[in-house]
């Protein structure tokens, strides 16, 4: 591609809005335009990059034995129904009303391919099956931000496994989680997978695939030692062992009047006297169990320094919630007797701690100092509801677990029967000619947000530094002086063509009037693996010179050698 006939304007300085590198630099190389918030259109040289993504994804999923397909991204609200997700997902829907009824945009497409593939697939014989393809996808997000990172529009791929099995299912997923390590390798992506949580997809085991960032908007929990990782909503700490009892000390009711938080309760017992810290306080958050057949409540218990990871089934209380359970006061509920309210109590291990706690007092305006575990209230079922901090043991070796930021780039679940009990039709023949639902298997990438994800990691103070995998262009070629020497016009083009005759792939800067400054900081911004520079005095010695955009090194090639050397 002539640089002269690209449609390609870069920028000096990135806009106002771009907090992310990665944003910055996609949008002053020319790859990107912002249309309206989260969405963006991509110029020919960044649809070249994101081709060059799909086509290396495309490459692995084929590998791995999944056939690809291309599913509406206008899907009825039927199958929505079915699952139960046109509310649970109604936060991020684009919703329609169409002549044939209501719509939506598609955020993911699992209702639909179980829909298709229960009226494709009768037997066992017929099984396994993988599908995938590479698909627009939409999300109502409500603050869309770091460019690519997080959209309302954005290209996914994603590959839907369907087994005989639960054995099966795990074998999808084997071949589906070593297909992912080849992708992120040949992107040149330190990918660290990690245990998370399900959420709006479902399923129990799930991996999301992660990269380290500082603008990453998940927190991930590690152990050094590498024995465990996870995503902060989803990690757990190991045991910890109390070898001394606690002091004892009377329950007692203080009136603490507007004070329905950790921060303003801690405030009023240090004004009275009091030594008290977050972590001597009984943080007690009411839940309704909603996998129970009459939404039971439930109160889990924590430290007052941490938060609490909700079950799953459950739901923090709302407003209406508090009114149907009326000797739950918001903001000074407590432990003690709430058993006999028909109160299921749940608490983290930390509660084993020895601690007089500080908590509410079942009492609007009132807590109580002094609640001793097992004299004063009880705990139904222990559990990890609390969040993980630094310096938590790690669940497998006891070692002090870390914190760190990171960003997503991929997602894989062992769906189980979430779907096909759901979908009416989800089922195959077995051996015997009973019917049995599908276990399925998801798997996605976020494909454009791969790039962003590439060039957060894989750039310097000058600009990108593509891996060769995904970069648009193999070689750069430059040409000085174009516009004052035929000799080195007419070198230059001679080379351009005898690459492309090779089957190189070169952007050949040949602009008759941009400066060699423009040209090499240009060469810098848009960051191709390797850069040939022709210009009067190499070609009076018959030499080209080669830049490896990654090391900055450099040397010379024999202008006569520059295609043998290149050529793949």
């Amino acid at each position: 591609m002539r640089f002269s006939r690209l449609l390609l304007r870069t920028l000096r300085d990135a806009p106002a809005d771009a907090e992310a590198v990665s944003h910055q630099l996609l949008v002053r190389g020319g790859y990107i335009r912002r249309h309206a918030s989260g969405i963006y259109t991509w110029l020919p040289l960044g649809r070249r990059l994101l081709r060059q993504v799909e086509t290396l994804i495309r490459e692995e999923m084929d590998r791995a034995g999944a056939q690809e397909l291309l599913l509406p991204v206008l899907q009825s609200v039927e199958p929505w129904e079915a699952t139960g997700r046109l509310s649970t997902m109604e936060d991020i829907l684009f919703r329609l009303e169409g002549r044939g009824g209501d719509f939506v945009l598609g955020p993911t497409h699992e209702e639909i391919v179980t829909t298709l593939v229960a009226g494709e697939v009768e037997s066992y014989r017929d099984l396994p099956v993988n599908l995938y393809q590479i698909q627009l996808k939409y999300r109502d997000e409500a603050r869309p931000r770091f460019g690519l990172l997080r959209g309302r529009e954005f290209v996914m791929k994603d590959a839907y496994s369907f087994d005989a099995s639960p054995a099966g299912m795990q074998e999808s997923y084997r071949l589906m989680y070593d297909a992912y390590e080849r992708i992120f390798e040949r992107c040149e992506l330190a990918v660290l997978p990690v245990e998370a949580d399900a959420g709006a997809i479902g399923g129990e085991i799930n991996h999301e695939w992660m990269v380290d960032s500082p603008i990453g908007e998940d927190l991930i929990v590690r152990c050094p030692k590498g024995d465990y990782s996870a995503n902060a909503e989803a990690a757990i700490a190991g045991a910890r062992w109390f070898d001394r009892a606690p002091v004892p000390e009377p329950l007692v009711s203080h009136h603490t009047p507007d004070r329905p938080g950790i921060d303003l309760v801690v405030e009023h017992f240090r004004a009275a006297g009091r030594d008290l810290a977050a972590a001597g306080m009984l943080k007690c958050i009411a839940l309704l169990d909603e996998s129970s057949t009459s939404a039971e409540p439930v109160v889990a218990l924590v430290p007052g320094d941490r938060e609490v990871r909700v079950p799953k089934g459950h739901r923090p209380f709302d407003d209406a919630d508090f009114a149907r359970f009326p000797f739950l006061h918001k903001g000074y509920i407590g432990p003690m007797g709430l058993q006999a309210h028909g109160v299921r109590v749940i608490a983290d291990p930390l509660v084993k701690a020895p601690v007089a706690w500080v908590t509410g007092a079942n009492e609007p305006d009132h807590h109580v100092t002094g609640a001793m575990l097992g004299r004063d209230f009880t705990v139904d079922a222990w559990q990890p509801v609390a969040t993980v901090v630094a310096g938590d043991p790690c669940p497998r070796c006891g070692t002090a677990l870390e914190i760190g930021r990171a960003v997503e780039a991929g997602h894989t679940f062992q769906l189980g029967l979430t779907y096909s009990l759901k979908i009416p039709g989800a089922t195959f023949l077995d051996e015997d000619g009973n019917e049995q639902p599908f276990w399925m298997g998801c798997y996605g990438i976020g494909v454009s947000r791969l790039p962003a994800i590439i060039a957060e990691t894989h750039h310097d103070g000058a600009g990108l530094v593509w891996p060769k995998a995904v970069a648009p262009f193999e070689v750069h070629l430059l040409s000085l002086a174009a516009g004052r020497s035929p000799e080195v016009t007419a070198a230059a083009d001679d080379l351009y063509a005898s690459l492309v005759a090779a089957g190189v792939s070169v952007l050949y800067d040949d602009r008759p009037d941009a400066s060699p400054g423009v040209k090499f900081a240009d060469a810098d911004l848009l960051g191709m693996p390797m850069q040939l520079v022709v210009g009067a005095k190499g070609l009076a010695r018959g030499v080209v010179e080669r830049k490896d955009r990654a090391t900055g090194e450099r040397d010379e090639l024999p202008l006569v050698d520059a295609v043998v050397s290149l050529a793949p």
